[in-house]
């Protein structure tokens, strides 16, 4: 038994798991008992952010679990880091704890295959360390799910740095990072034969001193914890050398990215909906009205049960995305065999979608099972609930996932 869940039965079946990955599990959950439901609440109500939380994963190299061994990371596959991720969340850290930490996991994926070897080692094991955060800037107010004609630009000078104009929006931790990996257009879209064309990635500098940058907070209804913002480019110059891999294939770069968050997301909305089932099934048992534990009464057993069958369910869909993942990575190095970036991509989205819907249904009926202690924050279920909406928002809808199995899978004409 983790020392994270010693005060009740750990829920999550873990048969089918590797050594290494529960082995993860156990030392992740070692540093999340260091942070308790009231750490949370406290962060929550007064909108600070979890820095004691992440210099602690940060100080057992857990920032660094996907990324390589020669840079300070534990060279493990995106099955671990989701792994962990619902570990953080799953604790009673909920989605405030894993997006302290989210952009750090996934976001430094592109930046370590594609980066130079300068940009790599002068960048990555500073994150690894903690010693500086990222954030990922490529969401736009007027573009939204449509990444390929977002607006902002990077136009390069005479001297070979580029000048960047525009503005990102929803970008989580931007006040508190020293990096962040940005998408921009650098060649206009009426000057390319694709919108998949001309744009360009960069990892740049932060730099509050600098002209040019402005960053503003934006007011949210969960994972209050971790600060959201618009962030405002005007003339604000960067080198050369923070451009990633070639100018003009930023979209490319960043899809190597993209099937790794969703598990991540996945991994999250399950930690989040254990969580909740957990709290509520222990609630259930306690609290007795007309003489009898309320879980006795099957309308409160049945929806907790149905609950966590639907999670258990997304887990093997979330798990098995992960796996396919990591096996295509290793094709592309020449060692794996026979899968394709499309079924990939249909796993992993899948499992997004399944894991956000499952999570959602659970912080429900946590909350419900609860009655009006359930709206009490002291309880917990009124945090998870409204962090349940994140995953099934970011960092691709709902109905956005349900388009792309219609095209990919069912072969239907494309709606957008």
């Amino acid at each position: 038994m983790f020392s994270i869940l010693t005060s009740h039965r750990h829920l999550m079946e873990t048969t089918g798991f590797t050594e290494t990955q529960l082995t993860v599990r156990e030392a992740v959950s070692q540093v999340c008992s260091q942070f308790p439901n009231t750490y949370w609440q406290e962060r929550d109500q007064t909108e600070q952010d979890p820095k004691e939380f992440h210099a602690a994963l940060a100080q057992d190299g857990w920032l660094g679990v996907a990324l390589p061994e020669a840079l300070g990371g534990s060279g493990l596959g995106i099955s671990e880091a989701t792994l962990m991720m619902q570990t953080i969340a799953e604790s009673g850290a909920g989605m405030a704890g894993a997006q302290a930490i989210h952009a750090n996991v996934y976001a430094t994926q592109p930046l370590a295959k594609f980066g130079t070897k300068s940009q790599v080692e002068g960048t990555i094991p500073n994150i690894i360390s903690g010693e500086w955060r990222v954030c990922f800037g490529v969401t736009e107010p007027n573009a939204g799910l449509d990444t390929l004609r977002l607006s902002t630009t990077a136009t390069k000078l005479t001297d070979g740095s580029y000048r960047i104009d525009g503005q990102k929006i929803w970008i989580t931790c931007a006040q508190v990072a020293s990096k962040m990996i940005l998408l921009a257009r650098t060649t206009p879209l009426n000057e390319v034969k694709k919108p998949s064309e001309g744009l360009s990635l960069f990892c740049i500098d932060l730099d509050r001193d600098q002209p040019g940058l402005d960053m503003r907070k934006i007011k949210k209804l969960g994972g209050r914890a971790v600060d959201a913002n618009e962030v405002f480019f005007e003339n604000y110059v960067v080198p050369e050398n923070a451009l990633i891999g070639q100018e003009g294939q930023g979209f490319k770069v960043i899809l190597h990215g993209m099937n790794a968050e969703r598990c991540l997301l996945a991994g999250e909305a399950l930690g989040l909906g254990y969580a909740a089932i957990n709290k509520a099934a222990q609630y259930a048992r306690e609290r007795v009205v007309f003489r009898r534990p309320i879980g006795q009464n099957q309308g409160i057993a049945h929806p907790l049960a149905d609950a966590y069958m639907k999670l258990e369910a997304a887990k093997h869909a979330t798990y098995h995305a992960a796996r396919l993942y990591d096996e295509s990575g290793k094709q592309l190095d020449g060692h794996g065999s026979g899968i394709t970036q499309e079924s990939v991509g249909v796993a992993c989205n899948s499992a997004k979608y399944m894991a956000a819907e499952a999570a959602f249904n659970a912080c429900e009926n946590a909350v419900l099972t609860h009655g009006g202690m359930g709206y009490a924050a002291e309880y917990d279920v009124e945090r998870w609930f409204r962090e349940s909406l994140v995953p099934r928002i970011a960092p691709v809808s709902r109905e956005m996932i349900l388009n792309y199995i219609s095209e990919k899978v069912l072969r239907l004409p494309r709606s957008y």
